[in-house]
């Protein structure tokens, strides 16, 4: 059977890679218009100006809109256009930025397709995205896959960023706690004098996973790191854990959104002629009078607390199975798993003559949740790098006041840093594999097969579904937010207008969260996501387990929600 897998493997990969050339020699790019909407001022000096990143941007060369080179007209009569960016003036007068953007039709969808399919093949998330990302770069004509791919994506500031939190500091962390037994002597406490079986500790993990409501990776990383030692005391099965932790992560913060979201999506949301979205607090508050609508996430956070309290009738055979095997056997992986947290961090190597204790545990925690917390306060966004770059320095002078070795210190650091680096290196090629499907215009090509004739009640489920295609194939919410937003709010208010529906502005609330809920779903459910991966290396369950168990229980949840968009669009709208 390994072998047939194999082989199928291997004649799957050639015929992407075939197909991915074909591609690159023989398919039409389809160009279309990208516009930017900024909260435009007058700077000091009378002119027009927005901010990016924190710093002042002038706007210059304003061209009228009929006459520039990138509006859709006029790419239509290019092979490819000569300018990457222009700003233009509409005819009443607002500034807008204009950015080219193309596609390859449903071709755009084959690098995603091919890691998608080899993974659940060959469970080696490894090679499955380093074969979607070749199959990219040859759709792209980039046959210099390492200075002409690899590098720059690695080099971005965003990719270092993510190397440096979850391998130094992260795998840092995570190998003195190791070596202190600081994880070990919190999980004994916490058995002493609040766990008392596996109920307990699934319902604690919920807890935090609810309390921590910041989302996306910081919420996954925290909440796995500090669940996992006292969830297998508990011997809580790891398709469990990762389970209720990657799903008590983004959808718990799209229900309680006070986080960095609606000031990042509120961005994105703009539609000219919208009075309830002209200013940026309108669209702040339509995002938060969108909350009740947000029924995947309210049904995925519910959904984890049923199978927190061994209510295990929506969960799917796999998640049962696992509840029977970890409760019948002890074994908290499935046979043959292949855990993304390596040896190094599954047994504590305390140095003869230390002794732990659990504050080794709780007050690096508590820095970090605070560090986490008061950097969001006071700068507008959790500085997650500072956060865990705290904790892991207490963790350090803790153990040298305490007595430990410099030595054993660096040791401990070490073994953290190896038992991450598989996980860290999946992480970064599932960041570029989402830089490759942007580019090719994987979502954008799906977005683009709406139309305004599509009548009114099937607009909210197919953005839903056109959405969890897109995250699940790029692997990111926010990057789907990114891609959707701009072009199905606009398209929403359209079908509204036209269909002359009672209360548009409720139908736009429904439309806006199906979008952020069914990038939610793709992002949770994709096995190229980093709090998908981040979720199954901070557990320690195999990848490929955490997403086949996950899918069910999401789908379903999914469903249900789809079901009640629907029917909200019906008899409200």
């Amino acid at each position: 059977m390994t072998i047939n897998k194999n082989v199928m493997a291997f004649f799957i990969l050639v015929v992407g890679l075939c197909f991915a050339q074909y591609v690159n020699l023989y398919v039409d790019k389809t160009w279309l218009e990208q516009s930017y909407i900024y909260d435009i001022y007058q700077s000091d000096k009378g002119k027009s100006a927005y901010k990016y990143k924190g710093e002042e941007i002038i706007i210059t060369d304003v061209v009228p809109y009929d006459l520039s080179p990138l509006n859709q007209a006029n790419l239509n009569k290019v092979d490819s256009p000569a300018l990457t960016q222009q700003w233009v003036e509409k005819e009443n007068g607002q500034l807008q930025q204009l950015k080219p953007a193309f596609h390859f039709g449903l071709w755009s969808l084959l690098p995603a397709f091919l890691t998608i399919v080899l993974c659940l093949i060959t469970r080696e998330p490894l090679t499955a995205l380093f074969s979607g990302i070749v199959s990219g770069a040859l759709m792209l004509g980039e046959y210099d896959i390492t200075d002409s791919v690899l590098i720059p994506n690695l080099a971005q500031q965003g990719t270092a960023a993510l190397l440096l939190l979850y391998l130094w500091l992260l795998g840092g962390l995570l190998g003195i706690w190791s070596k202190t037994g600081a994880a070990q002597a919190f999980a004994n406490m916490m058995t002493e004098k609040f766990v008392r079986g596996q109920r307990s500790a699934k319902v604690v993990s919920w807890i935090l996973g609810v309390l921590l409501f910041q989302g996306g990776t910081m919420s996954t990383v925290l909440v796995g790191t500090t669940v996992r030692p006292l969830a297998d005391k508990a011997k809580v099965s790891h398709e469990e854990m990762s389970y209720i932790v990657d799903s008590t992560a983004s959808p718990i913060a799209a229900v309680m959104a006070f986080n960095a979201w609606p000031a990042y999506v509120q961005a994105l949301i703009f539609v000219p002629g919208v009075s309830f979205l002209a200013t940026e607090a309108d669209r702040i508050a339509f995002f938060f009078s969108s909350v009740p609508f947000s029924f995947y996430g309210i049904f995925a956070v519910l959904g984890t607390l049923l199978l927190s309290l061994n209510i295990t009738t929506f969960s799917g055979r796999r998640i049962k199975e696992a509840h029977v095997r970890a409760n019948t056997t002890g074994q908290l992986d499935a046979p043959g798993a292949k855990p993304l947290s390596a040896k190094e961090l599954q047994t504590c190597d305390v140095p003869k003559g230390y002794h732990s204790h659990y504050l080794e545990f709780i007050l690096p925690l508590v820095t970090l949740i605070l560090t986490a917390i008061l950097t969001f306060i006071f700068m507008g966004t959790p500085k997650v790098n500072w956060a865990f770059g705290a904790a892991l320095v207490l963790s350090v002078l803790m153990a040298l006041a305490k007595g430990m070795s410099l030595m054993n210190v660096i040791d401990g650091f070490g073994n953290g840093l190896k038992g991450v680096v598989v996980a860290s290196v999946i992480l970064m090629l599932a960041v570029i594999i989402g830089f490759i499907s942007k580019e090719i215009g994987g979502g954008l090509y799906l977005v683009s097969l709406l139309g305004e004739q599509l009548p009114y009640w099937l607009l909210p489920i197919t953005l839903q579904l056109i959405t969890m295609i897109i995250a699940f194939s790029t692997g990111t919410s926010w990057g789907t937010y990114a891609i959707a937003f701009p072009l199905a709010m606009p398209l929403a208010w359209a079908i509204g207008e036209s269909q002359m529906l009672a209360n548009p502005e409720l139908f736009m609330m429904i439309c806006f969260a199906t979008v952020l809920n069914g990038s939610i779903y793709g992002d949770q459910c994709s096995p190229i996501s980093d709090t998908t991966i981040l979720s199954s290396m901070t557990t320690g369950c195999d990848l490929m387990d955490h997403v086949k168990s996950q899918i069910v229980p999401a789908t379903f949840a999914a469903s249900l929600a789809a079901t009640l968009w629907t029917a909200c669009v019906l008899i409200f709208a």
